[in-house]
Order: structure tokens, then C-alpha cells, then sequence
């Protein structure tokens, strides 16, 4: 229940970053990180789901309030045969230092089948965190919703007055990815990969890393092109190997129109298209990427490949083929527009960290492997030899 003596400030856009698109609900607002016209062109569950997952998504306000309350409305995953998933993560952070984490109980709940691929919702009751103890003073505080728990924000409440926190004025970095960038079992939403590398380098973060919704689809592509931003990187593999989604013979000229459309909203923005990470089982097998249900029955995920290198001879895709032909395109592209830069993702995590730091559940890396990840994509992408490392502070260009 809310306490009486706070003060109620209504919910707008105004004190949302992060989010592309903001939906009012009749509970109240629930951020996007896909527009609505982008919605309306897909008909994928998991895509649907992923993009109203709110990583880096952040309340963003200046008071001198000593306590803050947040009513939530929580959508929490249940895997059907797998253990009960942890509540999703919220953390306040005061003039960019971390102070309070919470997790929000009831809610609703998504039942997902991964063997019948099927999605059931089941409605719940709303959760209030309280933030206390805050320093007293004027600040600018954080909320930083959890990266893998759709949040419908209900009710902000404080002891003090609260107003959209001023333009912090950095470089806005716009990241596009598979689950590996939306945060899959990071520690909390400031711990996925992009938000450590954004918080290291200063910059301004919007995530759409869109846990298995990386497809090369055209509304990503044109929303890409649309949001403002000062610097642009595309994370581009994994998931059409897990899908099993396409050849090589459509896989080279979607990639031409996915950075073309990113270019025409985009003609001289930094732009780096990183290919993908270690990931044993697909470096060298084709997908589909299908739950092992062998663990499934010990009550634990894990993911298999369910292709065979044979089939590479047909055109189907594998990690080592999909590095090879981006390579291939960003080289004369590149040669043409020298603010496109190239990634190898085993630069992030490679042979080595694979095996002091394996995948657990054979697709993802765990909260220490996002730190190794977003501390070497600030050194890489931001270094003095980076894609990144010459652009100076600007206004997001649309």
C-alpha cells in the first residue's frame, strides 16, 4: 500500500530514457523499445515479448525527495519443465552511483512452452517498491528497470517534488543485438554488457538487443534509421543461427539492406557491425539452436544444436560462415564510407574465456562474462583505436 504523507507525480515520457516508444495501458505506461508501427509489422511472440522488455530503460528525475515509491506491474516468465526464473531487478542509482536494488512479487505471468512454442498469460496484482534513505540535497536519480521483466509503470510517489532529470548532453549510443545485448542473466539491469560499456565510456545508452529478435527484419532496420543517435553498432549472427532462419544466399544482400536503411537515416554516424561471440556449439554446426531435453528433464536449460556441419554445403549458416561474409561485406563498403568499422565478437569473448568462463546453458554468458564483455567493448569499440574513439560530444542527429 502506498504511504500517505508522499507526494504523487504523474508518469510521463518526460522521465523515461531509454525507450523508443511508450504505450499508456489502463494501468499506466508501459515502455517500448520497437514503435508502434514496428509492432504492427511483426508476428513473432518472442520478438513481441522481448521488446517490451525494458533493458535500458530508466526513470530518470531530479528531487531532494529522501524516499521514492514505484507501484509496478510485473509480466515474470515461467519455463514450462525448467526452475522457477529470479524476479527481475530494479536499481536506484543517485547522481550515477548505485544505492538501492529491489524486485517487485505478484504480477502477471507468462508460461512459455519451448517444446510446444507456445505462450499462455495469466493476469496478477500490481507491487510497490520503496527506495529509503536517500541523501538528502538535490539529485538526480535513476530507476533502472529490469532488463528481462516487462514493467508497466503504475504510480510514482516521493517526500519531495520530482521533475524530469535536465539533458545530460552525452554522445547517444544505439546498440542493436541478440539476448546476449538485451542482458540473458546478467545480474541486474546496469550489469548487461551495453550498460557497463555505456556506463565506463559515458555515454547515453538505448539497448535494442531484442533476445532472439536479432533477424535482420526491415522495421528494426528503419528504426534504427529513424532514433536519434551519435553512434550506432549492430551485433548481427547468433540468432539466425538459433532460428535457423535463412542461407547464405539471402544472409549477404539482407545485411547490404540492413546497413543501407540504417544509412539513410544515418550517412556519416560511426556505425560498427560486430559479428558474434564464441558460441561452441555454432561455430561450426548449423542451427536450429532446440532445447536439450535431457536437461529440460533434470529441471535445468541448456540448448543443443540441432543442424550438421554436412549442411554448410547447402548454404546453411554457422558462427565461422557468418564472420567470414561480414568481414567480406564491411571490407568494400568500408573502403567507400570511412565511418563503418568491423568487429570480430571473439574480441568480446573468444576461445579462452570459453573455457574459463563457459556458456551455462550453452547460448549464454553469465553476469561474470557480461563484465568481461562490457569492459573490453569499451576498450575496443572506445579505445584510441576505436570505431568510436574520434567522435566528440554532439547533439543525437536524427
Amino acid at each position: 500500500m502506498p504511504t500517505d504523507d508522499l507526494i504523487t507525480t504523474r508518469l510521463t515520457t518526460g522521465l523515461l530514457r531509454g525507450a523508443l516508444d511508450v504505450e499508456r495501458t489502463a494501468h499506466g505506461l508501459l515502455p517500448h523499445r520497437l514503435p508502434a508501427w514496428a509492432r504492427a509489422q511483426n508476428t513473432d511472440g518472442q520478438l513481441a515479448m522481448a521488446e517490451s522488455q525494458p533493458s535500458g530503460v530508466r526513470l530518470a528525475f531530479r528531487t531532494r525527495a529522501t524516499a521514492v515509491e514505484l507501484d509496478v506491474l510485473p509480466t515474470k516468465r515461467v519455463y514450462v519443465g525448467a526452475p522457477p526464473r529470479p524476479d527481475g531487478v530494479y536499481e536506484l542509482l543517485v547522481d550515477g552511483r548505485p544505492v538501492h536494488r529491489a524486485t517487485a512479487t505478484g504480477g502477471n505471468i507468462l508460461t512459455v512452452d519451448m517444446t510446444a512454442g507456445t505462450f499462455e498469460h495469466r493476469p496478477g496484482p500490481a507491487a510497490t517498491l520503496r527506495f529509503t534513505g536517500l541523501a538528502d540535497g538535490v539529485k538526480d536519480v535513476e530507476i533502472w528497470l529490469p532488463h528481462n521483466e516487462t514493467t508497466e509503470l503504475v504510480a510514482l510517489r516521493a517526500d519531495a517534488p520530482v521533475e524530469p532529470a535536465p539533458d545530460p548532453g552525452r554522445r547517444v549510443w544505439l546498440h542493436h543485438g541478440s539476448s546476449i545485448s538485451h542482458g540473458s542473466d546478467a545480474a541486474g539491469p546496469t550489469s548487461t554488457w551495453p550498460a557497463l560499456a555505456a556506463s565506463l565510456t559515458g555515454v547515453e545508452l538505448v539497448n535494442l538487443g531484442l533476445g532472439g529478435g536479432a533477424l535482420l527484419d526491415p522495421f528494426v532496420a528503419r528504426t534504427l534509421r529513424d532514433a536519434p543517435a551519435d553512434l550506432i553498432s549492430v551485433k548481427i549472427g547468433i540468432n539466425l543461427v538459433n532460428a535457423d532462419l535463412m542461407r547464405l544466399r539471402a544472409f549477404t544482400p539482407a545485411v547490404h539492406g540492413f546497413l543501407d536503411t540504417v544509412r539513410e537515416g544515418h550517412p556519416t554516424t560511426p556505425l560498427l557491425v560486430v559479428s558474434p561471440v564464441l558460441c561452441p556449439i555454432h561455430e561450426d554446426t548449423p542451427g536450429p539452436s532446440v532445447p536439450d531435453l535431457s536437461a529440460l528433464g533434470e529441471g535445468r536449460i541448456r540448448f543443443v544444436a540441432a543442424g550438421h556441419p554436412a549442411e554448410r554445403a547447402a548454404g546453411k549458416l554457422t558462427l565461422g560462415v557468418i564472420r567470414d561474409e561480414l568481414a567480406r561485406i564491411v571490407a568494400p563498403r568500408a573502403a567507400e564510407d570511412p565511418h563503418l568499422h568491423y568487429l570480430d565478437g571473439r574480441g568480446l569473448y573468444g576461445e579462452a574465456d570459453a573455457a574459463e568462463l563457459p556458456l551455462p546453458d550453452g547460448l549464454h554468458p553469465d553476469a561474470a562474462t557480461h563484465r568481461r564483455m562490457g569492459e573490453r567493448f569499451a576498450a575496443l569499440a572506445f579505445g584510441p583505436d576505436g570505431a568510436f574513439a574520434d567522435v566528440r560530444e554532439a547533439p543525437a542527429s536524427g
